[in-house]
């Protein structure tokens, strides 16, 4: 067997192919790796459940991004080599994986950063919110959390082809019951914010004023959306907005 009977053989050519991906696939990793680190997502994805998930594993979410990309690269070299060798001849099969695995691909990539995004959205809403001494609005971030984990799972099974009109339908039930029972449940917070809206357009009173609301009397501190910080000495009182249009508000002059 002379050398060119040899390399036309397709477990050769097989076995150059997969060599090939396999260093394709490293290098792509690691420039995608380079690409998301220079583009700030380390810093972006700081301090999320799925960062530190990632951590404890030895790893980050830009290496299991990274990898997933060799990965893809790897699939494809080790399923044309399969293919070249002739180890499965049906093309019927061969067709439905090459447009499976992008599918999958993509797939895990949206539930990645549908996780990252989830996170992220929690941590920036609860800090949004830390402020409002409603205890309703402890479980808003993770409405968002979820809410967001939803949408996201929607689109990595649809990538798939996974029906998904019974989980739309589903979305929009738990969308029209958010609002439902929302409207219920946060009806001191929607009232707050509203009488917010109002003191902060027409500003009754303002930062350093003497004010009495009810029992408590102080010096205005903080006047935000959802609550009036009052300070007296050593204490600190935070009324919602609500009540200073319950009770009503005093201006106390020296």
């Amino acid at each position: 067997m002379d050398w060119q009977t040899l390399i036309d053989e397709p477990a050769v050519i097989a076995t150059a192919v997969l060599i090939l991906g396999v260093v394709i696939g490293y290098l792509v990793g690691r420039l995608n790796e380079e690409l998301l680190t220079a583009s700030g997502v380390p810093e972006a994805v700081e301090g999320t459940p799925f960062e530190r998930t990632a951590q404890s594993l030895g790893t980050s979410t830009v290496e299991i991004v990274a990898r997933l990309s060799a990965w893809f690269i790897y699939g494809i070299a080790v399923l044309t080599a399969i293919h070249i060798a002739q180890l499965l001849d049906t093309d019927a099969f061969w067709l439905r994986v090459t447009e499976f695995i992008p599918q999958v691909f993509v797939a895990v990539l949206v539930m990645i950063v549908g996780f990252i995004i989830a996170d992220k959205s929690e941590l920036v809403v609860s800090e949004y919110l830390r402020s409002v001494k409603l205890p309703e609005v402890a479980v808003i971030p993770k409405v968002v959390k979820y809410t967001v984990l939803y949408v996201a799972l929607i689109i990595a099974l649809g990538q798939i082809g996974v029906h998904i009109l019974a989980l739309l339908i589903l979305l929009a039930v738990y969308a029209a019951g958010i609002v439902i029972v929302g409207t219920y449940a946060f009806q001191d917070f929607l009232v707050s914010s509203a009488a917010g809206i109002y003191l902060l357009l027409n500003q009754p009173y303002g930062i350093g004023d003497r004010v009495r609301v009810g029992e408590q009397t102080g010096i205005v501190q903080e006047v935000d959306l959802f609550v009036t910080k009052i300070e007296d000495d050593s204490e600190e009182y935070i009324v919602p907005n609500r009540k200073v249009f319950e009770d009503g508000i005093v201006r106390v002059r020296e």
